[in-house]
């Protein structure tokens, strides 16, 4: 007959792989970090009378959808229920251009670039394997658009208040390595007058991106 000091052994052995067992059966957690890297397809103003005006360009020579990239951290610290919020900040450059007149008198060409950074914070459902989130932030960014071979305007180097918002997934196909996908609206505020031009409209732009993400 067992003693009462082996009967505890082996019913705490017992616990202990059935609770392994568990562990590896039950999904891993959220987090705790993740950094994101994507391309990205912003989609510029073209046809804004206000926007071309406040920098001195016919509508015409609006370059309108370019490309560019994001970056971006998150970690996560807190779990209730069947969210997991997460804080980090996200760096997005974009940038778009018109080609070279095809005639002298055609339209000038121009580039325009979009260049913001904020703090997030985010709301996560899903498991360690993928997740889906939506998150927002507000943060500086810096519009200009310039005409080739000309000096950039009071305008073009103005910190605008810039609200971000959106939402995106992420899919590991390895432990650490995931493909992940974002949709993002950026509120910019409208732009002070400057040189007696009046000031950039209030806009929301869409900047659709897609890359890795690695935890």
């Amino acid at each position: 007959m067992r003693s009462p000091a082996v009967s505890l052994l082996v019913f705490a052995m017992t616990l202990t792989a059935a609770s392994r067992a568990l562990a590896q059966d039950a999904p891993p957690r959220i987090g705790p970090f993740v950094i994101d890297v994507r391309v990205t397809v912003p989609r510029f103003k073209q046809e804004d009378v206000q926007l071309a005006d406040s920098r001195g360009l016919d509508v015409s020579e609006l370059p309108g959808a370019g490309i560019g990239v994001d970056a971006a951290a998150h970690v996560y610290f807190l779990t209730w229920k069947a969210v997991t919020v997460g804080a980090g900040a996200q760096l997005t450059l974009a940038r778009a251009h018109t080609p070279p007149p095809a005639t002298m008198d055609g339209p000038r060409s121009v580039t325009e670039r979009f260049v913001a950074i904020a703090p997030q914070l985010s709301l996560n459902f899903g498991t360690g394997d993928g997740w889906s989130y939506l998150s927002g932030g507000v943060g500086p960014s810096i519009w200009s658009i310039v005409p080739d071979g000309e000096a950039s305007s009071p305008s073009d180097q103005e910190r605008l208040k810039t609200v971000n918002y959106g939402g995106g997934a992420r899919w590991f196909t390895k432990r650490r390595l995931a493909f992940t996908f974002d949709v993002r609206f950026y509120a910019i505020d409208p732009g002070t007058p400057q040189l007696g031009r009046a000031g950039s409209p209030r806009t929301t732009m869409l900047i659709v991106g897609a890359g890795l993400s690695l935890k």
